[in-house]
């Protein structure tokens, strides 16, 4: 199993059709004015050298690097472009795709040198799409994505079985993939701070912890295991979320309520896409300075607008009084293809 990763996709993307920017540190968020609020989508190598990152507000990354240039998202442009590397990924003798995102993908194929393919493939990805990549290889899809990171930029790396406590054990749990800060903290007061001591964790402390059926895969992923093969079935959406940063502070209700029923009516356009109903509701809002609450919602089944504005109303009717809002985020989840009609329980999906 591979993984490959591109590099700096978004920037690198920017930098193709610009090539006056390369070498410079470019920032992508927004639409390219730090003035207002937004986020870093992405940073150069050039830009991520002085701390910038994706997630972190566009004005901050502006004061780190006073000299970038600043870019507006460009989802179309950058669409086309992953179009383009997953085609090519299909091309590759032999190879199953699974795609992760705009930049990733695992690729599944049986050969005799993984180093050799992985290196063909980076070619074959450079010369139809000027893009680089990462690949990493793994013998199961968990040490195959975290191999990519030692491989970055425009290397290979293998994660086996054989070298995974080697290479991982005493790394810091939030390495793993899928563990972020808030699992590896609550980990550590059970005095589990290293790959290595997840590995060996107590599957009841952390099912203790984490619940049955959570707890016995951080375990898992401790130890590199889990699925050894990609899946090529085509992605289908659980659901679909907007979300609005303000440039001002929400204070009045008629805002809000204003605000509220634009991302319901737009989150409902694409649900109707889908022809699902809508089984669940998530309201996100994240109150000035930076407080951010979420509030769900289960209902039944239905594909009406104007019945999950109403009951997304009442989601809103349990945010605090007269508080600034300056982000409000609204998520609804459909019917899966192959749920039971009876007995189905929605998954949770956040932002």
């Amino acid at each position: 199993m591979l993984h490959v990763d591109l590099d700096q996709f978004i920037a690198a993307v920017e930098v193709l059709r610009r090539p006056e920017l390369a070498g410079r540190p470019v920032i992508v968020g927004g639409r390219g004015d730090p003035a207002e609020r937004a986020v870093v989508s992405t940073a150069s190598y050039e830009a991520r050298a002085y701390g910038v990152g994706s997630g972190m507000p566009l004005r901050l990354a502006a004061r780190k690097v006073p000299d970038a240039v600043i870019l507006p998202v460009d989802a179309e442009t950058y669409t086309a472009a992953s179009a383009e590397v997953m085609a090519t990924l299909r091309a590759q003798p032999g190879a199953t795709v699974q795609v992760l995102g705009w930049d990733e993908a695992f690729v599944g194929v049986r050969t005799e040198d993984p180093e050799a393919y992985a290196r063909g493939l980076q070619e074959a990805v450079l010369e139809r799409t000027r893009l680089h990549c990462s690949v990493g290889i793994g013998d199961t899809l968990v040490r195959a994505k975290v191999a990519t990171g030692f491989g970055k930029p425009g290397g290979v790396f293998r994660l086996t079985a054989a070298n995974w406590l080697e290479v991982m054990g005493h790394r810091p749990t939030k390495d793993l993939w899928g563990v972020g800060s808030a699992v590896s903290r609550r980990l550590a007061t059970h005095g589990i701070l290293t790959v290595a001591e997840l590995a060996a964790a107590d599957p009841a402390v952390l099912a203790g912890e984490f619940g049955p059926r959570m707890g016995p895969w951080y375990g898992q992923l401790g130890r590199g295991e889990g699925a050894r093969a990609v899946d090529d079935t085509p992605w289908v959406a659980r659901g679909h979320s907007r979300e609005t940063t303000f440039q001002q502070n929400l204070t009045e209700p008629a805002q809000v309520d204003a605000a509220l029923a634009e991302l319901v009516a737009r989150v409902m356009e694409d649900v109707a896409a889908e022809g699902r109903p809508v089984i669940s509701l998530t309201l996100k809002v994240r109150y000035a300075p930076f407080l951010t609450k979420t509030f769900v919602k289960k209902i039944p089944e239905t594909t009406d607008p104007e019945v999950v504005l109403a009951r997304a109303r009442e989601l809103a009717g349990r945010m605090e009084p007269g508080r600034s809002i300056r982000l409000l985020g609204f998520r609804a989840e459909m019917t899966m293809p192959d749920d039971a009609r009876e007995g189905h329980t929605p998954t949770r999906s956040g932002w």
